[in-house]
């Protein structure tokens, strides 16, 4: 299928929550305060694009392709992420509210989250080496057979990783934060 290519465009103040983003390919386009919300943007690809802003809470991600792209202080509450395009996926996210989204048995290897919000997140089965999670609250984030080589936890906190069902080889957290690796141990710290 041959979509119409839309390049390097700005899109600002834009409601798609009653009349959907056209299908297309948008490549090096922006996108500040735009509502998506509970919207379908199944099948478009996205690449290198920036949003800024924007309410993505509840979309339909059916096939969508999110290649190198920023999200910014936007709402992504909802979002199942495995059912993107898996193909050259990659994304960072920046003062963002992914809460109730899923990660699970995806690879986002390299990703960076920093100042986020992100309770009750999914990533059971993901695979996230080296990827980094910059001043993150993870509070009821769900790691379960989780690959985190590598990682940076050192400022995140309200997570709960159990070292034994995750691979932490390398991942690097700080002194202040190492209760959220025992609390499955049942171990007091003072």
């Amino acid at each position: 299928m041959n979509m119409q290519l839309i390049d390097d465009q700005n899109f600002k103040n834009k409601d798609y929550t009653s009349n959907p983003l056209p299908k297309a390919e948008y490549s090096y386009c922006t996108f500040t305060n735009c509502n998506f919300e509970n919207s379908d943007i199944s099948n478009i690809n996205f690449l290198e694009c920036e949003f800024t802003d924007c309410n993505f809470s509840n979309v339909n991600t059916k096939h969508t392709t999110l290649n190198d792209v920023s999200f910014s202080s936007c709402k992504l509450v909802g979002i199942n992420f495995k059912d993107c395009n898996e193909f050259l996926l990659s994304f960072s996210f920046s003062n963002c509210n992914l809460n109730l989204c899923s990660f699970a048995d995806v690879t986002i290897n390299k990703t960076h989250f920093k100042d986020c919000k992100m309770h009750q997140i999914d990533f059971t089965r993901t695979e996230a080496k080296e990827s980094s999670f910059i001043q993150c609250d993870l509070f009821n984030a769900i790691f379960n057979n989780t690959n985190l080589e590598k990682s940076d936890f050192s400022s995140a906190y309200n997570f709960n990783i159990d070292p034994s069902e995750n691979n932490l080889k390398n991942a690097l957290f700080s002194k202040n934060n190492l209760e959220g690796l025992l609390n499955t141990f049942k171990i007091k710290i003072k």
